[in-house]
């Protein structure tokens, strides 16, 4: 993988602190929401802008904050890596197959497991709230993990975009290969709601963020590169960091105004186990595949991070009126994001063989 030269630019040493902190910075803008989530709440809303005379634009800070994550991550992705790995796919095919499979090996695990739990439902819920989670694509947030040359990045640029482009098919063939694992209250609005995802988020929320990021970086000079690059970094650490406080803020606000401490201990239990599972897929698969070790660590990551923000948008369309399924969603995101800062930030192993 090629990386912009070291330029010993003035924000390196407040990226490299901030890149090393990431998942414990996750866990502060988590207690950020918990103890203040009104202007979280605020930002989740649509709003809009007054463009002169009657007309408005409107415009989701959510989406915004997605579009700065995947523009930076264009922006860093070296072109000519991206055509190397366009040449020699290997690993964007290894990478997408993995994350494709992993919801199919872990959750039929987690359903038996969850069988013998004291929920009336057998923890279908449960279930249903992580069988969404892991249908996703790849979480744009990954491609803040592997910044600094401690992953892959094009090929994890490459893994959301290919993730992307084929959820809307993917999507509902998993959750509609998952359902007989649920109860019929839950798999059928599951069914209905994966049914009704389009390419409009691939196209929109995906696509053309990055590309426009990495139609930029053709565009810059070796010395812009310098300059800009630093900043596009941080910027993207900052913006994922506040996107984690936005999301957060939605489902503690609820979780908290009617505290159900059972229910939060089977949530992070639910979602550590699947968490441990997919990371641990991703990684054995890579040391069997014999991959190096940025790519590697790429592909587990892939496997590991899925856009759970997509997932929870997908749950509130389908059950309303049940937001107590949205904790689960909601812990495997902030444990995602603790188990990348562990794969990354460790000292390189030599990949086996």
């Amino acid at each position: 993988m090629e990386t912009a030269p070291a330029s010993g630019h003035p924000l390196d040493r407040p990226l490299g602190f901030l890149r090393r902190r990431l998942g414990w910075a996750s866990c502060a803008a988590y207690g950020a929401a918990a103890l203040l989530p009104a202007p979280g709440l605020w930002l989740r809303h649509g709003h809009s802008a007054a463009l002169g005379g009657h007309l408005c634009a409107g415009f989701n800070v959510t989406e915004i904050l997605l579009a700065a994550v995947l523009l930076a991550a264009g922006l860093r992705a070296c072109p000519r890596a991206l055509a190397r790995m366009l040449r020699r796919p290997r690993v964007l095919l290894a990478g997408l197959g993995l994350h494709l499979a992993a919801p199919l090996l872990i959750i039929p695990v987690i359903a038996v497991a969850l069988r013998c739990s004291p929920d009336s439902d057998g923890g279908s819920g449960m279930v249903a709230a992580m069988v969404l989670t892991l249908a996703m694509p790849v979480a744009a947030g990954a491609t803040v993990w592997t910044s600094g040359g401690r992953g892959d990045e094009p090929a994890i640029l490459g893994l959301v975009l290919a993730s992307a482009l084929v959820s809307p098919l993917t999507v509902p063939v998993t959750i509609g290969a998952l359902a007989p694992l649920l109860s019929a209250e839950y798999a059928r609005p599951l069914a209905a709601a994966a049914g009704g995802m389009g390419g409009g988020f691939a196209l929109t929320g995906v696509l053309l963020p990055c590309a426009a990021g990495i139609g930029c970086r053709l565009l810059l000079s070796a010395r812009a590169e310098r300059t800009v690059l630093p900043v596009a970094a941080l910027t993207a650490a900052l913006a994922a960091l506040l996107l984690t406080y936005v999301n957060a803020s939605g489902a503690l606000g609820q979780f908290l105004s009617r505290p159900r401490p059972l229910l939060l201990l089977a949530a992070v239990g639910t979602a550590a186990a699947v968490c441990v599972l997919s990371f641990g897929w991703g990684r054995w698969c890579a040391r069997a595949l014999r991959l190096g070790t940025p790519a590697g660590m790429s592909v587990t990551l892939a496997c590991g991070m899925s856009n759970s923000s997509a997932g929870a948008v997908l749950i509130t369309t389908a059950m309303p009126d049940r937001p107590q399924i949205l904790l689960p969603v909601l812990a495997f995101s902030l444990l995602q994001k603790l188990a990348a800062n562990r794969i990354t930030c460790r000292r390189p192993v030599a990949a086996a063989g």
